[in-house]
């Protein structure tokens, strides 16, 4: 699909402005926005693509209350502060607020990378009122993931469980835990209103298998946790799509499948690595088209041009956008792989060796 390049927008009527965002295809003027508070003024403006099939609804599990009092002590209120320039040179400060969760007992904090980005110094304040100076451990810009290190006492921590995203099914109750506009600990419920949502991540790669959910979020639960019915962390709220920039019952939250995968990488190396083939696809569902090749990568050293179609990767058929995306991403870098296609009508196949995408 392709992106819509971010630009400065007029100042927004909320306690606090809005840092990221999104414009959905089939909705003008409906913006996806990235819940973090912050004194900055300008809105990011993106595509999120939006699909994916529907299971049926679960319903079971404890009530909101039991879920808060089970979880609310492993969610953090996170603080940065940030320098930019100035319209007129020079330097000035800046001041974000978002919402994490204690990942394990080594003091490892869960957050978005928007939340962090740029950070000059992060505080995190735990349930008992009691805030840490806590350092950037790594972040992953492709998944909006980040992981913070606390030196707080293990009487503080609190972690919370990762749940099986991939189990999760549309119309299951979930709660969202956070601090939207600067109130700790401010929990709302509601439902999976869908799954395998795509939302695009601050460097312009998609986010795969997002869940899209009617509870309540805003700026300042960016980071936070989305809990199912037991308790157990299923995501981490990321963006909301909303007319006014408040609200509107439609969030994002990144799954729990992916935090898995990225936080054990940013804790073990400080970076989280992707493959990566090169190509930009078109934005029809119907197949796996090249619109475009990056200069430089595997796609483009293996000769491929735009209009050609991925078939298959490694010998699995692919036949779709979605598909092509999940099979590179199941791959390392540096994995060869061969990679069918057909163009004019021919098929073809090549073998190439995967890069690490780009942050």
């Amino acid at each position: 699909m392709p992106i819509v390049k971010a630009r400065p927008t007029s100042l927004l009527s909320l306690t606090a402005a809005v840092v990221a965002g999104a414009l959905i295809g089939a909705g003008g003027g409906v913006g996806t926005y990235a819940a973090l508070s912050s004194g900055d003024t300008k809105t990011v403006v993106r595509q999120v693509t939006v699909g994916g099939s529907q299971p049926a609804a679960s319903t079971s599990g404890l009530s909101v209350n039991s879920i808060y009092k089970l979880a609310y002590r492993g969610v953090v209120e996170v603080k940065v502060n940030s320098q930019s320039t100035g319209a007129f040179g020079g330097s000035q400060s800046q001041s974000a607020e978002g919402s994490g969760f204690v990942y394990d007992t080594s003091g490892h904090v869960i957050t978005n990378q928007h939340v962090v980005a740029g950070a000059t110094s992060v505080r995190v304040t735990f349930w008992n009122g009691k805030t840490y100076t806590a350092s950037v451990v790594g972040t992953d810009s492709s998944t909006d993931l980040a992981v913070l290190d606390v030196k707080a006492p293990s009487s503080a921590l609190y972690p919370l469980t990762l749940g099986d995203s991939s189990k999760v099914q549309v119309g299951d109750n979930v709660v969202a835990i956070g601090t939207p506009f600067g109130l700790a600990e401010t929990v709302t419920a509601g439902i999976v209103s869908a799954l395998h949502r795509q939302i695009t991540s601050p460097n312009n790669f998609s986010i795969d298998d997002s869940i899209q959910t009617d509870a309540a979020i805003n700026h300042g639960n960016s980071g936070g946790p989305l809990l199912d019915a037991q308790g157990h962390v299923i995501g981490v709220n990321a963006q909301i799509e909303s007319d006014s920039g408040g609200s509107d019952g439609v969030g994002f939250a990144i799954p729990s499948d992916t935090i898995k995968s990225v936080a054990s990488q940013l804790i073990s190396s400080g970076k989280a690595q992707h493959a990566y083939l090169g190509v930009q696809l078109g934005d029809t569902g119907s197949n796996a088209s090249v619109a475009s090749v990056k200069a430089n990568t595997p796609a483009a050293k293996a000769g491929f041009r735009a209009g050609d179609v991925i078939t298959a990767i490694g010998g699995t058929k692919v036949s779709s956008s979605d598909e092509l995306r999940a099979a590179i991403n199941a791959r390392k870098p540096g994995d060869r792989v061969s990679v069918t296609f057909t163009r004019n009508g021919t098929t073809h196949t090549v073998s190439l060796t995967l890069a690490s995408r780009p942050s």
